[in-house]
């Protein structure tokens, strides 16, 4: 099977520079603390005990990372220049209010973002593909609903951490 859908892309810029926009971002997603969230999902004992257990290891933005590539560490060794840092983050509560409709939503969830500095402004972007236009290819109104609520979390997490109020 193949379908299509429009795509919707989001680029905040402020007056940040990259190192700012990748401490801010940083400082408000959770750690990478692989070992926590595998013994949270390895612990049976409850649903109770996992929801607490994720709510311990978000960051304040709602979200935690699951993935950190460095873009910028590798490509000199390419002959290129750039700072980018690619992020996957997420959080399973927010994750299975989609999940729970169709487990195709778990191929945009958790959500890609990448921080990167323009090289003629030197000022941090973030850059991210808006999780309903990702969605709306399953064509279900409980999941674009519940990607509207994402949208919404990721705008913040970004306006944030440009150092934008909106």
């Amino acid at each position: 099977m193949q379908d299509e859908s429009t795509l919707v892309h989001r680029d905040y810029a402020g007056n940040r520079t990259f190192e700012e926009v990748v401490t801010s971002f940083e400082a408000v997603v959770g750690p990478a603390d692989k070992k926590t969230f595998q013994s949270a999902v390895d612990d049976h004992s409850s649903p109770d005990a996992f929801i607490k257990q994720m709510q311990a290891i978000k960051g304040s933005s709602d979200f935690m990372l699951f993935l950190k590539v460095d873009h910028g560490a590798w490509l000199p060794r390419v002959g290129l220049e750039g700072k980018a840092i690619l992020y996957t983050i997420g959080n399973p509560l927010i994750a299975q209010t989609m999940l729970r409709h169709s487990i195709e939503a778990a191929l945009n969830v958790p959500v890609r973002v990448l921080v990167y500095e323009d090289p003629k402004t030197r000022r941090g972007h973030i850059a991210y593909d808006l999780p309903s236009s990702l969605m709306s290819r399953l064509k279900k109104a409980e999941i674009t609903a519940a990607a509207r609520l994402l949208d919404d979390k990721m705008a913040a997490l970004a306006m944030h951490c440009i150092g934008s109020k909106g």
